[in-house]
């Protein structure tokens, strides 16, 4: 990993960065025992492992997960998700993040996945509900695999927007309506398939849509 990109993970990272503010939920993976006040329900053997910007979980893409119960994000009719993750290879689908609403039969959902090209990964992220579906993917967007990302996705009231290092990545007009209480799984997708490989640092959930330069991620 560059010693820039380093430097910029660091600072993102340092006290006052990626906190939770009112109205904003803050889930740190460095354990396996409370995360964000929940106690996570864990499949496989997912390690905490160190790294350079801190504590993570690290996934083997085969059957680690875990399960948080709640949808951080239920009701909101604005949001912004965030994350710090590392890819590091494998299978070409693989669901890291899956927020989903208890209502089975739509399948209301949020969520974070990758697809995973050779050394290289582009971003897939999707929002699902009554009345609109919506994913946002560019394999033209690559990125390299092994290294630490913040990635986003965002809702302001009319469009839905992707970013990847606080970079746009993809944006569209969707009729989006607040989802339902549910639960949150991590690693892999909600339903124990599409299983990822590497590791989550950090994620941070707000009911309305942030600016990049409030991503905290653009601090030298």
């Amino acid at each position: 990993m560059k010693r820039a990109a380093i430097l910029l993970l660091a600072a993102a990272l340092m006290p006052g960065a990626l906190q939770a503010r009112p109205g904003q939920v803050v889930w740190r993976f460095d354990n396996l025992e409370h995360i964000g006040g929940l106690t996570p329900l864990v499949l496989g053997e997912p390690r905490v492992v160190d790294t350079p910007i801190g504590a993570a979980i690290a996934f083997d893409g085969l059957d680690d997960a875990i399960y948080l119960d709640r949808h951080p994000l239920a009701g909101a009719a604005r949001f912004t998700a965030e994350a710090i993750f590392r890819p590091d290879g494998g299978a070409f689908e693989q669901r890291w993040m899956h927020l989903a609403s208890h209502d089975p039969g739509d399948q209301t959902r949020m969520l974070f996945e990758i697809r995973v090209v050779g050394n290289s990964w582009y971003l897939d992220t999707f929002v699902k509900g009554p009345g609109y579906a919506q994913a946002l993917i560019d394999p033209a967007r690559l990125h390299s695999i092994g290294r630490w990302y913040h990635v986003a996705q965002t809702f302001d009231g009319t469009t839905y927007r992707s970013y990847v290092d606080g970079v746009l990545e993809g944006e569209a007009r969707v009729a989006f309506r607040p989802q339902g209480p549910g639960r949150t799984s991590v690693g892999v997708r909600y339903s124990r398939v599409s299983f990822f490989h590497g590791a989550v640092r950090m994620a941070r959930f707000s009911r309305e849509a942030l600016a990049p330069s409030q991503f905290r991620m653009v601090r030298k």
